[in-house]
């Protein structure tokens, strides 16, 4: 016994021995690493004083500190950022449904600022800033070299105030500037129509307001068509939708999903991930569904369009999104501001990030841009007035007697509802587009999993 407990003893001093020998490089390192931090730190304390003590003009300290901050975080990636009290104030208004300013969601790139969408209905959109835009001055003067917060800053200013944006746009040869007024920025999240059999549900942002918008929208545009069997789908409209909250997002997919994942979410450390899944209860009943997208589509819009898409829910439709993957959670700060961090990627139910990537769309479809000229213009009525012409034009054309005056009304107003969509595809060629989509599933009848999708 005294044999093996001498041996367990030897094996024990030996592991030691060797546990010290090769912990003794990693703590020296670790010692070394810790040591280069701190002699960073002083090196920022020494240039900060000499800032403070030679810099030509008197500094403001205050203002010095929070740059070095927001300077670190926008180093990490473009979404990471310093709020200052004003900032975290501001945000904290806008996800409630209103601010002020302009109506446009920017992000960064290569140091340009980038529009990622003008909001419907604002001073923004109506002047005709579009996706994709970069702003290249404010006022005259340029934004190079700016970080994205000094930007915003920039373009921030009392409502009703003038402010001159100068515009670099793809396809356009040369910059030009667009004069816009600042005005107080009322979110409507969700704005809801019908056309025709079609509901349609534009969702122009996520904030507090868009679930409990949509699931009224959706309530009230089925009772004014009388009744869900009245309605042959639904088009979710996120084009140019910038995202928003997290939360909200996960609320509204899980508004046409019965069960399954929405979207996880994969931080740093594998245990802060989190899994988000759908709750019993359809609003749309199982009825077909067609998503927008554009390439103004991001963040919340792509956890909708990828949750829906991968659960084949939903056709998707449109160009290919913007791209953003990852999730930034706002953490408060001593003195009233907030740090902007991104702390996560997400991935639909499928597993994929679409993180500079975007969601492709199951069908393109580009919306055109191309206007006639004035020729063609002139020409159209001539040649409208052509094709109009048909048998019943013709002098002593025969009557139809098969149909009775019910049957006769029924093919005009299923004539008339034909005019209107046409119509719509000189406004909105991709919404008319999903719109025919439905129109053509409808006309396929139930199919076999959309009994089974109501009830689950």
């Amino acid at each position: 016994m005294k044999k093996i407990l001498l041996a367990a003893g030897v094996g024990i001093l030996a592991g030691g021995v060797v546990t010290t020998q090769i912990a003794a490089p990693l703590l020296a390192q670790e010692a070394a690493k810790t040591s280069n931090v701190y002699e960073q730190l002083d090196l920022f304390g020494d240039i900060f004083e000499r800032i403070r003590a030679q810099y030509v003009e008197p500094v403001d300290e205050k203002k010095l500190v929070e740059a070095a901050i927001n300077g670190m975080l926008t180093s990490l990636d473009p979404h990471s950022s310093y709020l200052s009290p004003d900032d975290a104030a501001n945000m904290r208004v806008q996800t409630r449904g209103e601010f002020g300013g302009l109506g446009i969601e920017v992000t960064q790139e290569e140091g340009f600022v980038k529009v990622v969408s003008p909001i419907d209905g604002t001073p923004a959109e109506e002047a005709g800033v579009q996706s994709g835009d970069f702003i290249t001055h404010v006022d005259g003067d340029s934004i190079l070299g700016l970080t994205l917060d000094e930007a915003v800053e920039l373009m921030r200013g009392p409502v009703g105030s003038e402010i001159v944006i100068t515009i670099a746009r793809e396809g356009v040869d040369e910059p030009f500037d667009l004069s816009i007024i600042r005005d107080t920025i009322k979110l409507t999240a969700v704005r809801t129509r019908t056309e025709g059999e079609s509901v349609v549900l534009r969702v122009t942002t996520f904030n507090d307001q868009t679930f409990p918008n949509l699931a009224e929208g959706i309530e009230k545009q089925i009772e004014e068509a009388g009744g869900i069997d009245k309605v042959n789908g639904f088009v979710l409209d996120l084009r140019n939708n910038p995202g928003g909250l997290l939360t909200q997002a996960i609320k509204v997919s899980d508004a046409f999903l019965n069960s399954g994942e929405i979207v996880s979410t994969r931080g740093r450390d594998p245990a802060d991930g989190d899994r988000y899944n759908a709750t019993p209860g359809d609003l749309t009943n199982g009825k077909p569904v067609v998503v927008l997208i554009n390439g103004g589509s991001a963040s919340a819009s792509e956890i909708v369009a990828g949750a829906l898409q991968d659960h084949h829910r939903a056709i998707v439709v449109g160009t290919k999104s913007f791209g953003k993957g990852s999730v930034q959670t706002v953490m408060p700060l001593r003195g009233d501001g907030a740090m902007r961090l991104t702390t996560a990627r997400y991935y639909t139910p499928s597993g994929r990030s679409i993180q500079s990537l975007g969601i492709s769309p199951d069908i393109v479809v580009k919306q055109p841009t191309v206007k006639p000229d004035a020729a063609q213009e002139e020409e159209k009525p001539a040649s409208a007035a052509r094709r109009s012409r048909s048998e019943a034009d013709l002098r002593g054309a025969l009557s139809n007697d098969s149909l009775s005056e019910d049957e006769i009304r029924q093919i005009e107003e299923d004539r008339a509802k034909a005019e209107a969509a046409a119509k719509l595809r000189e406004e909105d060629y991709q919404l008319a587009y999903a719109i025919d989509i439905l129109k053509g599933l409808s006309k396929l009848g139930p199919q076999p999993g959309d009994q089974q999708a109501a009830k689950q």
